[in-house]
């Protein structure tokens, strides 16, 4: 065996995907052996077979992968608990593997992947979803560049037709849940942090982390970045409705008729609010050109 087919060997054989109790499999897609393929190029010891010494890489390689996308999402891990979900990012990992040199993206398809698979999350199912969601969400606001921002004469020459763009940071989320409490409580009990959230309230800190119980309710976040910390800022519906338009790419007069299609409040109230979501969102600094 040549330096080569043995490289492509070992790679094939070790990134093999998991049983379901975390084991190497004894049958290759091919229907061979994997105990006979090896044997063919692993030497047993007086300890361990062949088979035995593969499979500490295999499973080494799988528990990598598997930690690398449960560091991204410590309260989906505090939510199910962590057989539970290692199990869940275990199945997700085997319809998408790596395919990578960098494990940043990893996990970027589990949200959308669990909300096709919400038996694998038990009986906290809409909640495990809206966490997943709000997790990443952290990752891309965090990592997403930032573009310069509108500034006051530009705003005063924008006209009803005119076109803007959010920060590539911006993230929009409507949620089931409150999960920014959940998730912030986790983050609370790691060694660091960087995020906030305006969510009225403070949990004190304890040595075992329970999730606390949340009730239907829906939730609108913008999730953002400021001097290097994640916010997780709770929006109402309206705002939620003129930022997505916003995002969407539709022009200014389209952005407010998509904000208060269904508003019950009198014309000059409507304006009224218009006006604060949009002198909130130059103010932070989310509204920027196309």
């Amino acid at each position: 065996m040549s330096l080569l087919d043995f490289q492509r060997r070992m790679a094939e054989d070790v990134s093999r995907s998991l049983t379901a109790d975390f084991g190497m499999q004894d049958i290759n897609a091919q229907g061979a052996s994997v105990e006979e393929i090896a044997s063919g190029y692993i030497k047993r010891n007086n300890f361990l077979s062949s088979f035995e010494r593969l499979e500490i890489y295999n499973r080494q390689y799988w528990f990598r992968v598997i930690g690398a996308v449960s560091e991204d999402y410590p309260a989906l891990n505090a939510v199910l608990g962590q057989e539970r979900c290692d199990a869940l990012i275990l199945a997700y990992l085997k319809e998408n593997p790596s395919t990578s040199f960098t494990l940043r993206n990893l996990g970027a398809k589990l949200p959308s992947w669990l909300e096709k698979h919400p038996e694998l999350a038990g009986p906290h199912r809409e909640l495990a979803v809206d966490v997943a969601r709000l997790e990443w969400a952290y990752i891309e606001a965090f990592d997403s560049p930032a573009l310069p921002p509108l500034d006051p004469v530009e705003f005063s020459l924008l006209l009803p037709t005119s076109m803007l763009a959010l920060q590539p940071h911006l993230q929009l989320l409507a949620l089931r849940y409150a999960v920014d409490e959940v998730v912030l409580a986790v983050h609370r009990n790691r060694p660091a942090t960087d995020i906030v959230s305006n969510a009225v309230g403070v949990r004190k800190e304890s040595k075992r982390f329970r999730v606390p119980r949340l009730k239907r309710c829906p939730t609108y976040l913008a999730v953002h970045r400021y001097q290097d910390s994640v916010y997780y800022r709770r929006i109402d519906h309206e705002a939620f409705l003129l930022l997505s338009a916003i995002q969407e790419g539709e022009p200014i007069t389209g952005v407010v008729e998509r904000a208060m299609r269904s508003s019950k409040l009198p014309a000059l109230d409507q304006a009224v609010k218009i006006r604060e979501y949009f002198a909130h969102a130059s103010e932070l600094g989310w509204l920027t050109t196309k």
